[in-house]
């Protein structure tokens, strides 16, 4: 579904990314795993039209959507769940979650199910969005990627700053996200998680891919080895 190929990015005349491969098939997990400033952030942005790049270095089901604006890139099945969540703070929760539905394409989700999903949200839906815990906020970014209809959600460090009984409660969430025909494309630095997860991954230090494969075969010291370059 989506493709990858010799990505270069960036930022001014720094160049953040070097290249780099990488594939997602119909209803697969792939995890993307690296340190800070690895360029994994830089991937999904790219990825999703926030940085420019050749339009032949991303493809969507075969064809080139580099060249696309973010909102042509979302109608066309792509959401991001951003790092830092980026919500709209003067919006309820419920309004947070409509805004994912703006793009109009039909499917599974809605506001019922995104309730069912994490029904925490659907007991705060008319509270302001930025008075939610930072796990709860989550939860809305994730659900208002849903609301998008995508064929595939890239997941910008799903994680981060998370308390780990939260990180559990999210993860435990996916499958069933997942279930529903959807490809998934996740930014995680916790290896162990990573390859639990996700049918494949992809090794990124210094913007360049230094492992890929699949986690029945991969090993978490293969990993460390070519995140740490030990």
């Amino acid at each position: 579904m989506l493709e990858v190929k010799a990505l270069t990015s960036f930022y001014g005349d720094f160049q953040a990314l070097f290249g780099i491969d990488l594939a997602v098939g119909e209803n697969e997990v792939v995890s993307l795993i690296g340190s800070n400033g690895a360029g994994k952030t830089t991937s999904m942005r790219t990825i999703t039209g926030l940085l420019h790049c050749d339009a032949n270095m991303v493809l969507w089901k075969g064809q080139p959507i580099g060249h696309l604006r973010p909102d042509q890139i979302a109608k066309q099945g792509i959401a991001m769940v951003p790092e830092g969540r980026q919500l709209f703070p003067s919006l309820s929760v419920e309004e947070n979650l409509r805004i994912g539905a703006q793009v109009n394409r039909p499917g599974f989700w809605n506001l019922v199910r995104v309730y069912e999903l994490f029904p925490v949200l659907g007991e705060r839906r008319n509270q302001a969005s930025t008075t939610l815990s930072g796990g709860q906020q989550q939860m809305v970014a994730i659900g208002r990627a849903l609301m998008a209809n995508p064929e595939i959600i890239l997941f910008d460090e799903i994680s981060l700053g998370l308390a780990p009984i939260i990180i559990n409660q999210i993860y435990e969430a996916l499958p069933n996200i997942i279930d529903n025909g959807l490809s998934a494309l996740i930014v995680e630095q916790d290896i162990a998680r990573a390859l639990k997860i996700a049918h494949r991954c992809y090794c990124l230090s210094e913007g360049k891919i230094t492992l890929s494969g699949g986690t029945d075969v991969i090993t978490q010291d293969d990993v460390s080895q070519a995140y740490f370059g030990v």
